[in-house]
């Protein structure tokens, strides 16, 4: 039988998209349960919590005021942006213009995405840590620019030592990126590490985008953003999203807050190319925004509870957990003698418990697996009560 030979010829970029790390791990479980296993899943990355009340009721009003059934303005809605800019000034003490320094975009990936369109062109370097979101690995290939990674041990806290990157390399960057708290890691950037940070993307004329999608969920609150600190402004935007703060990940909200000329730039791309948030949505945001706060506070509580559940069992069971500072996940060593990988596939198999290997996030994880929080303390109980089993 001969081959089918599709007449389509695609683009470059249709045909270097790497594969979904979290859509195949999806597939696996499908699978497990599938053949009858009791799956407690903490591959994914997806909050099980609510919406706060006042925030939920904010929205069902918004649904039906008439307005909200038309687009939104392009740049987002002025109440919305206005909420994002007195955000940053109570919480982070950063002064910014919503009319020009602040851009509404569905969702961290969305701003993300634009960012890559707007600064990133074929052969540019891009920077970020190893372990990283898988995102960052995806857009770089897709925009055909250079990958450098920077290794984040766990003797450095899993933070990249930006001192040991020589300056040669520094000046072939045109984007760095930065996620802190991190996914997959947990780690948290102290103010040393983003000041050093600025004071080389001034001194290399590089641009830095700090993904912030884990904002407020940090065991430390003292918790910065990038954008408060000197001279950051003139080299930094920030990427904030709704889904984790306010647990309004299916909502799809966030915003792009920072140097001027960037957000200038993604306006105009995303013009073209992108979507408006949903009125509602950003009514509820606005709510969410102006809030005192305390429901992330709670959230963040919440997490922290459920690490030292999953943290303090496994170390029980003999296992090597990294002590994070924020985030949502649990990142821990594999066994000896064991891969992060083939740790996974037999937590499956064995354990009916799902976790995703940490070469999904790059080469420094090979040997280390994350476990997501997003599952209730007593189903988190019975996962490391499973993995002990195992073990």
């Amino acid at each position: 039988m001969t081959a089918y030979v599709s007449p389509v010829a695609f683009t470059q970029v249709a045909q270097s998209i790497p594969p979904n790390v979290f859509a195949d791990m999806d597939r696996k479980v499908v699978a497990a349960v599938a053949g009858g296993a009791d799956v407690i899943d903490l591959a994914k990355g997806n909050p099980d919590a609510f919406p706060a009340d006042f925030i939920r009721d904010a929205a069902k009003r918004a649904v039906d005021d008439p307005a909200n059934a038309r687009y939104s303005p392009f740049d987002g809605k002025p109440d919305f942006l206005e909420a994002a800019e007195h955000w940053y000034r109570n919480t982070y003490d950063v002064d910014l213009d919503w009319k020009t320094q602040l851009f509404a975009v569905e969702g961290a990936v969305d701003g993300l995405a634009a960012l890559f369109a707007v600064l990133v062109s074929a052969g540019d370097a891009v920077a970020y840590a190893d372990p990283y979101y898988p995102s960052y690995h995806c857009m770089t290939v897709m925009s055909r620019a250079e990958e450098i990674l920077l290794p984040s041990l766990p003797e450095r806290g899993f933070l990249p030592d930006l001192d040991t990157v020589p300056d040669e390399v520094w000046d072939r960057v045109k984007v760095l990126i930065l996620n802190y708290p991190n996914n997959p890691t947990g780690a948290h950037a102290p103010r040393g590490f983003l000041e050093k940070a600025v004071r080389l993307a001034h001194e290399h004329r590089f641009a830095i985008v700090q993904d912030f999608a884990y904002a407020g969920l940090g065991v430390d609150e003292q918790q910065i953003s990038i954008l408060s600190l000197p001279g950051a402004l003139d080299v930094a935007v920030e990427v904030c999203s709704l889904s984790k703060m306010y647990a309004m990940a299916g909502w799809r909200a966030g915003f792009i807050a920072g140097n001027d000329d960037i957000v200038a730039h993604v306006k105009q791309y995303h013009y073209q190319m992108g979507s408006m948030v949903t009125g509602s949505v950003q009514d509820a945001g606005t709510v969410a925004l102006r809030s005192d706060q305390s429901c992330v506070a709670e959230l963040a509580s919440r997490y922290a509870l459920r690490r030292r559940i999953v943290a303090d069992g496994l170390r029980e069971a003999g296992l090597d957990v990294f002590d994070s500072d924020g985030g949502i996940y649990a990142w821990v060593h594999a066994p000896e003698g064991l891969t992060g990988e083939r740790f996974a596939d037999l937590l499956l198999e064995r354990a009916a418990v799902a976790a995703l290997p940490g070469t999904c996030f790059g080469k420094v994880g090979v040997d280390y697996v994350r476990f997501s929080l997003l599952k209730s303390g007593e189903l988190l109980r019975e996962a490391v009560r499973r993995i002990a089993a195992v073990l």
